[in-house]
């Protein structure tokens, strides 16, 4: 078995398993209840999936100039999606767009009383 082989196979386990959390993260969407537990679905394994198909991606084509594009790919995805969420869940808070009970800590409410 030579290691171009290994790539080739761990590259494909790692397509498949970014696939994976990809579909989680898409089942997550439809199927949690408010805005603020569908932004945590929609940013930790859809990010997390993306890394792991961009690393399949790596590992399976194994080129310099892709290695280059699917690693600003990355950086941007990381950059991005985390602050896209705040955004959109704090947008939430603000408009009472939540479901109050089932939040335990409210560090935004104190925030805003200030």
């Amino acid at each position: 078995m030579t290691l171009e082989l290994v790539a080739d196979y761990a590259g494909a386990l790692l397509i498949l398993a970014g696939a994976v959390f990809c579909l989680a993260a898409a089942v997550g969407l439809v199927r949690f209840p408010g805005p603020l537990t569908r932004m945590h679905a929609a940013t930790k394994p859809s990010v997390f999936g993306l890394l792991l198909i961009l690393t399949g991606v790596n590992l399976s084509l194994r080129d310099p100039k892709v290695i280059t594009l699917l690693t600003l790919a990355v950086l941007f995805q990381v950059m991005t999606a985390p602050v896209s969420g705040h955004l959109v869940s704090r947008t939430a808070h603000r408009t009472g767009q939540y479901d109050r009970e089932t939040v335990e800590i409210d560090e935004l409410a104190r925030d805003l009383e200030d």
